[in-house]
């Protein structure tokens, strides 16, 4: 297990706890937890930083945040952690590898807890993108949910 899962599990009990103590969530008996990744494409352009919000609409919670696939964003991306409380958060990263990615990549997963028995809407909207001359390129990004065992 990975430090940083280990941290995502940890952010995820207190979450848990703390609605417990509010008398949070729709349906404590069906508390799931769902990796969504995150993927840039920058349409052929090389992409060396973004900025994305993702938003959960619905009986979700965002409990952690990994890495992507690709080496050049294999680090977690920038966010503040107090948002994982919060019903949205802002991911920013950028890397200086000599060749940056041309094609769409995941760039992170998002861990969330859902709970009850609808399902939460996951948006997200790139704020930003740019190239390694640190100019916006035109690029798009999308969310997978993973249905996993569903």
């Amino acid at each position: 297990m990975t430090w940083r899962w280990t941290i995502s599990l940890l952010a995820a009990a207190a979450i848990l706890a703390a609605d417990g103590a509010r008398g949070g969530g729709s349906d404590t008996g069906s508390i799931r937890f769902r990796p969504v990744h995150v993927y840039v494409d920058p349409g052929g352009a090389a992409l060396a930083a973004y900025q994305i919000e993702i938003v959960v609409e619905g009986s979700g919670a965002i409990v952690g945040v990994e890495g992507g696939a690709d080496p050049a964003f294999h680090l977690p991306p920038h966010y503040d952690p107090a948002a994982l409380a919060d019903d949205r958060i802002i991911l920013a990263a950028f890397d200086t590898h000599a060749t940056p990615p041309t094609e769409r990549i995941r760039v992170a997963t998002v861990q969330m807890r859902e709970t009850g028995s609808g399902e939460p809407t996951y948006r997200a909207t790139l704020q930003i993108a740019g190239g390694p001359d640190a100019r916006p390129i035109d690029a798009t990004v999308t969310l997978e949910p993973d249905e996993g065992d569903r």
